[in-house]
């Protein structure tokens, strides 16, 4: 046990060297600072409508320049940040609690398999967008709603994979000996049973946190995400797609800050599982 758990680590270490996982990390730290420090970069208000400015070139006073309502766009991606990212934080450890507490419940109680199970094909029947637009249109665009979109529709393939590993987990001589020792359900699954699910569940967390930030941003982009006057950078470039042909920075930058976190997420996710991952720690 203790050979493998030294394997397990020296895999992880292993997996987090090269120049794209620098670069990763790096990006990902930056963009991060950037949202927590983002009242001390911004130079001017991000809400503030100057009509005398609109539609600005990039220049020395507006770094990316103006969008329609005279606002600074670099103020406005830099607040975006915030929102972006915490939407994609939130919604993935929403997601993840959710479905490792459903899986668990599904992985060990037969009874509740089916009934958990059948509600989740019933939610991954249903596209995922077209949900997330149908719940912010019964519910109206607000922060919360938006985070309640996105995150149903990542709780049936959260719950698949914890069930899946408790299931595999269920039939481990420890376990049974547990179970005949007398020892409590709860306790079982607390300490025998999801700490074995946590590795899986981190990699799919950062996917995730990816997807919850596109999903996000294509809702602002379609009219049907949070409120137009706050700045993600989803709201950024719905406002700036009237103005492209004039002024394509209004989708360009914020699209950039917007792939350059989906891609830092999604390789580090990839080097998370090559580090975490069994099958490859044994190969050592």
């Amino acid at each position: 046990m203790a050979e493998l758990q030294l394997a397990e680590q020296s895999q992880l270490r292993k997996a987090f060297r090269g120049v794209p996982t620098f670069l990763a990390v790096m990006t990902l730290l930056v963009l991060v600072a950037v949202a927590v420090f983002s009242p001390a970069i911004a130079r001017f208000d991000p809400k503030f409508i100057d009509p005398f400015a609109r539609l600005m070139p990039v220049g020395s006073e507006h770094w990316f320049g103006t969008d329609g309502y005279g606002r600074d766009l670099f103020s406005r991606v830099v607040y975006g940040s915030r929102i972006s990212l915490s939407i994609g934080f939130i919604a993935a450890a929403m997601a993840i609690c959710t479905g490792l507490t459903l899986g668990v419940l599904a992985g060990y109680f037969r009874r509740l398999d089916g009934l958990i199970m059948s509600v989740m094909d019933g939610i991954m029947a249903i596209p995922g967008i077209l949900l997330a637009i149908a719940l912010v249109a019964l519910s109206g665009a607000s922060l919360v709603t938006v985070l309640v979109a996105v995150t149903i529709p990542e709780v049936p393939r959260v719950t698949r994979l914890a069930r899946s590993i408790m299931l595999s987990v269920r039939s481990e001589p420890y376990v049974e000996v547990a179970e005949t020792l007398g020892t409590r359900a709860f306790t079982i699954m607390y300490r025998h049973m999801i700490p074995n699910a946590i590795p899986a569940l981190i990699v799919q967390g950062t996917y995730i946190f990816a997807t919850a930030m596109l999903t996000e941003a294509a809702l602002s982009f379609l009219g049907a995400g949070i409120p137009p006057e706050v700045a993600s950078w989803g709201n950024i470039m719905a406002d700036g797609r009237a103005y492209f042909m004039l002024r394509p920075g209004l989708i360009l930058f914020p699209g950039v800050f917007l792939s350059l976190a989906v891609l830092s997420i999604n390789i580090l996710g990839d080097i998370l599982r090559d580090g975490l991952d069994p099958k490859m720690a044994r190969k050592i």
